[in-house]
Formats: C-alpha cells, structure tokens, sequence
C-alpha cells in the first residue's frame, strides 16, 4: 500500500483543448515519483531539474556574440525597413487623424445629446406610459443644458490655444504639438485591423513545449499508453526554456528505450506540429528509458554561422581544441587533435573536404606541427597545403616530385619508424623531463628532441587500397598507424564517401576495416542511409539517435560529431573557401618561416626515393635454391635486405615479381607445393 505522506501521482491525461501556441512553459515544478509493482521508490531529484543561472547559449563568448550579432542585424533591419516607409506611415497618420478628429466630434454630440436616453424614452411611448416619458425628456434636457456648457467651455479652450499658437507658437512647439496630436488623432480614427507601421519582420511561428502537445506526441508516435497502468509516459524534470527551443527530460515506459524514440522521430515531431529537423533526442547517461528531448524554435540547421575565426591567421596551438563550429544550441563545438584520429565522411558535395581541412587549416597555423598532406582525388582543394607541407602529393598520376603512390608508402614507412623511435627514446627520458613516459607540450616544440607533433591527412583514402600491388602494404602500415601512433603525438585525419566495401575480400580488405573502425572521434555529414551512417559515426551511433541520412539535402556543411565530448552535437561547420584557405596557408607558411620549421618538400627538398632492383635482390637472396616458394622469398628479403623490404610478404614480392614478367609457378619445399618462382625464369626476365 503506498505510503500516505508521499505526495499523491499526478494526473498525466492532458487536458483536452490545445492551448500551445497560447500558453506559455509549464510551471509544475513538482517531483515526479516513480511506481513500482507494490512500493513506491523515492527519486532524488537530478541536476536537470535546476534551471540554469546563465542560459547554455551565453555560457560562451562566441555564444554572447552570436546573440548580439542577432540582435544588432534584427534592429539595423528593422531600422532601415522603417526609414524607407516613413513617408507611407506620415500620409496614413494624416488620413486617419482626420477621421479620428471626426469620430471625436461625432461622439462628442452624440454625448452632449444624451443618445443613450433614447432607447428608455421609445420604451415609454411602446408602454404608453406619458408620465414616464415626460420625465426622461425633463432630464434629457437638463443634461443637454450642463454638457452644452462644458463643451461650450472646451471648445472655447481648444480655440484659445489654437489662436495663441498661431500668434506666439514657434516651429518647434508645431512639431511637439504635432507628435502628440497626431499619433492620438490617428489611433482613436484607425480600425483595430489596419496598423499604420507593419512589422519589419514576419513573426516566427514555434511551438512552445507543454506537458498535453509533448505527451500527446508520444502517444500518437505509440510510445506509450494513457490508459494503461505502467505504460505511461512521464518527465524527470521541469520542461524549460533552452537556448533557441524547449527542452525536458522524458521518461519512456518500461520497456521502452531511446532506440524506440529514434525510430519514432517522425512521429513525434508530426506530432509536436513541426519538422523532423528541429526534434534531437539525447540519450541520458543513468537510464536508457530516459531520454533529453529538445525541440528548436525553428530549424538550427538552416542558419550558416559564417568565416572560420581562422582568417585572423594567427598562430595556433595544436595542444588545445581546433574550432569547429556551431552546435545546434549555438555553442561553439572544438575538436580535440592530440591524441586523436579523426574520420570525416559523408556524401559527394555534402561539406566533406571543407570540414576536414578546416581542422588542417588549425594545424597548419601551429609552425611546430610537421605535415603530409595526400589528396588521392587530385583535386583543387589541397593543393595550396604543399605550401606548407613536409610532404604530399595530390592524385595518383606521376607528378615532378615522383609517383604519388611511392610518396605516401614513404612517408608511411618513415612515420612508422619515427614512431617506433620516439617510444624507446620516451621510454629512456628522464621522468622530470617526460612524466609517464609520455610526449609533452615541450618536449614536442624543442628541437633537441625531434619529436614535433605530426599530422597526416588522408583525402579520400578509400582510393589507396584499389591500387593493384601497393594497397596491401599500405594498407598494413595505415592499420599500424592508426592504433599505434596517436600515442606518440601522430594525428590522423582521414575522409571518405565509401565506406565500406573497399579493397574487395582477403587481406586488404580486412586492413580497411580495420583501420576505419579504429578512429576516435567521427565527423558523418549527409548520407544515404542509416546503415552508412551507422558505419561512417561507428558501431552503436544509430541506437543513440544519430542518424546522418535525415540531415536534409540543403544543409551543407552540416553533420554529427561523435567521439569528441560526451555529447554528439549536430555542427553547422565554419566556412572556409579556396582563397580563405590560401590566406590560412600564406600565413601559416611565414609563421613557419619565422620559427624556423618549414621542412620538406614545402621548404624546397627534393623527394629521394631509393628505387629497389627488384630482379636482383632476388637473385641476391636465391643463393643455390633453384626455386623459392613466395613466402620463404619474401622472409628471406626481409632478413637480408630489411631497409627495403622489412615490411613486405609473399603476396607483394608475387605482385613485384610477376609485373616484371616472373612466372608464379609451383615449387616444392619440405614435401609441399606452393606457388612459387624458379632462378631460371628470374634470370630470363632480368636479361629480357
């Protein structure tokens, strides 16, 4: 039996009529309590139930400014709107002031004649009551008699005051008199449906959130039922004011959890009468049941947010969170770089390339980060980062520097080995000097140490593991990278459209996987479906209703950062053209200059790759066999040639081998065939 000094379950069937566009927010701050079959379990109340001292949106300056900057454009429109029609307003005041002053007139008489004494006296002469009518025409008259003399004595007053003005009245008391008058005359002759200033601006219309439009939502989206005992659908705190919309946390029936109001979305914004794209649904950390709905006023995702702050091209620090735009509250949401990789993907057109080298940019701008920059599109959008970068290429055709493909499976092997070298030289350091054994901020800018952070960007890196013989061999060294190297002050960004199904089956396709699954934080703008999203934001993002396929076609630029914070927020990315980003870059080329870091192929290096003679380091390593299966060549290469080929396995030196014209034929070892190569068809290519 429930406890009698608790307070009682309120009601939760809304009340019938839809007052939402009326009413303001729901001020019920009571406890909710939640049942349970046969007891009654008291819930201490949560910090979501105290209403904020600052509102979230001003927490920030960027915040501050954004609300200002709203505001001065909302006044400097209004301003010029107004200016414009002023004429049009001083011709209307005119006009209804002269019917005002005529309607003033009319009911001036109509007073001093006592209209109203009319329908008595008609009353009268139906009931043929001559005695009553007598008596209300001895009063009519009396009346007329008093007002005819205090309209007499205010029509004297206003005449007086008339000729004195005209005689003593200077120019200035004209206009005075005129503004008061005007606007007096105007509004008693104006009907109440014909305003003479109209609004410079279009009121918005939104739903403010109550308990009846919320709960009527859910029901209808069949989240819950209404009748039945535990299927109700209640709040965890007060509905409140935030940001540019309404929130309130919802707690779902049992049984219930945010997947199903993901799902459900549709319904629930039909049902709050507005579009998908102003409904988000966050989960909440203490119970999948409870959810945070927050509902914007209008849709957040249709505003740009402008320039990248970064066209101030001052000098960043890599160490600190790179800006990348806005969230749908109008917060500034930041990417943390170090110790982090980082997926951007999405659909062609859809901002892909702009938000990821947004964050190149921000790296750029900081003269102690060492960059690679490779764009396997070839595309215009990266090319002006070789002002910059310590090496990179553009494409897949060759190029002066060399092959691009030979360029990045360098700079690969050489992040792999610098990598390798800073753990046993952080392992060795002085622990005053490098605490936990673990990269610092100066350390990294020190060149006594060599070990500056380095970033390396990965344009549509999908294209790296179709390239034929290469893609295994990279594409191991990108599996390697992305879980081994952030740890040693390696970023990776990378972005794709594809991904998934790249590489085909086998071994590089699993190094695909691989390396996609293991970044850190995910960017996913607009996609096709909730499938590529859930791959694009990683395992589990569906479920937590992040879904990048209901972004809208319209927004560019728009997407859902997961990984970064404990929230996911949907970032409405600054802008940055090709001549914005040439400005970052000349900037940060001159930041470079002066620190004295601009290295590489940026600082005029000429690229020196050491082109094997793949024929001669096999028959180097033959020795007396007459035939080697592929694999026992590949270790042989390995062991007795590592610093060109440490890395390589039977199915690369097969690929190498049989490109020069070697037979893969079968060989057999140790009472066992495999494919294979035979000294005599080495010998036969090599002299061919």
């Amino acid at each position: 039996m429930p406890d009698p000094n608790l307070p009682a379950i309120p009601d939760p069937d809304p009340i019938s009529s839809d007052t939402s566009y009326e009413i303001e927010l729901d001020d019920d701050r009571g406890s909710p309590e939640f049942v349970h079959e046969g007891e009654i379990v008291a819930v201490i109340p949560d910090e979501a139930a105290r209403l904020p001292v600052i509102p979230d949106h001003l927490r920030t300056l960027a915040g501050v400014r954004s609300a200002l900057a709203a505001r001065a454009a909302d006044a400097g429109h209004g301003g010029a709107y107004h200016a414009t029609r002023s004429p049009k307003y001083l011709l209307l005041a005119v006009l209804w002031a002269i019917v005002g002053l005529a309607r003033i007139i009319w009911r001036a008489l109509g007073w001093w004649w006592v209209a109203e004494a009319d329908t008595l006296r008609s009353e009268a002469v139906a009931a043929g009551d001559a005695k009553e009518w007598l008596r209300l025409h001895q009063h009519a008259r009396g009346v007329r008699r008093d007002r005819g003399m205090v309209l007499c004595a205010v029509l004297g007053a206003v005449t007086l005051g008339i000729v004195l003005m005209v005689a003593y009245a200077p120019l200035w008391g004209w206009v005075l008199f005129a503004a008061v008058a005007l606007p007096l005359l105007a509004r008693a002759g104006r009907p109440e449906d014909r305003p003479i200033i109209t609004p410079s601006m279009t009121t918005p219309r939104f739903r403010v959130l109550n308990a009846d439009v919320v709960l009527r939502a859910y029901y209808a989206a069949r989240l819950g039922e209404r009748d039945k005992p535990g299927q109700e659908i209640t709040f965890g705190a007060p509905m409140r004011r935030d940001g540019d919309g309404s929130g309130v946390p919802v707690d779902l029936p049992y049984g219930k959890g945010l997947d199903d109001a993901v799902k459900a979305k549709p319904a629930i914004a039909s049902g709050l009468d507005v579009t998908v794209s102003q409904v988000f649904l966050h989960r909440d950390p203490t119970s999948h049941r409870r959810h945070y709905l927050w509902v914007a006023d209008r849709d957040p995702l249709a505003v740009p947010v402008g320039r990248t702050p970064l066209l101030a091209c001052k000098a960043t620090d890599i160490w600190k969170p790179a800006p990348l735009g806005l969230d749908e509250r109008g917060q500034l949401v930041s990417v943390p770089l170090m110790w982090n990789s980082v997926l951007v993907s999405a659909l062609p057109r859809a901002g892909k390339t702009f938000s990821a080298r947004l964050l190149a940019l921000f790296a750029a701008l900081d003269p102690w980060v060492k960059l690679s920059v490779f764009d396997f599109k070839g595309s215009p959008d990266w090319r002006k980062f070789a002002l910059v970068a310590d090496s990179c290429a553009f494409g897949l055709t060759p190029t002066r520097q060399g092959l691009p493909l030979h360029i990045f499976g360098d700079t690969l092997m050489d992040i792999k080995n610098d990598v390798q070298d800073r753990y046993e030289r952080l392992s060795d350091m002085d622990p005053k000097i490098c605490p936990e054994g673990k990269l610092t901020r100066d350390i990294a800018r020190d060149p006594r140490y060599r070990m500056p952070v380095r970033l390396l960007l990965l344009e549509e890196f999908q294209e790296v593991y179709e390239t034929g013989k290469d893609a295994l061999e990279a594409a191991k060294l990108l599996t390697y990278l992305i879980k081994v190297a952030p740890g040693a002050g390696i970023i990776l960004i990378g972005s794709t459209q594809r991904p998934s199904g790249i590489g085909g089956g086998g071994e590089v396709g699993q190094n695909f996987t691989s390396f996609r699954d293991n970044f850190a934080i995910r960017f996913g703008l607009r996609t096709s479906s909730y499938q590529v999203s859930e791959l694009c934001l990683g395992a589990g993002a569906y479920s937590e209703g992040l879904d990048t396929s209901t972004l809208l076609p319209e927004y560019k630029g728009v997407g859902i950062l997961r990984g970064a914070t404990d929230r996911s927020p949907t970032v409405r990315t600054y802008l940055a053209d090709g001549r914005d980003a040439e400005k970052i870059l000349l900037a940060a080329r001159a930041l470079r200059e002066r620190a004295g870091t601009l290295s590489g192929m940026a600082a005029g290096v000429e690229v020196e790759r050491d082109e094997r003679d793949v024929l001669a380091d096999v028959l180097k390593v033959f020795g007396n066999d007459t035939g080697l299966q592929w694999h026992m060549l590949a270790a042989r290469l390995a062991a007795q040639i590592p610093d060109r080929w440490g890395d390589t396995s039977g199915d690369a030196v097969s690929a190498e081998c049989r490109k020069l014209g070697v037979p893969s034929v079968d060989v057999k070892q140790f009472g066992r065939a495999l494919k294979g190569c035979r000294r005599a068809d080495v010998l036969k290519a090599q002299a061919a």
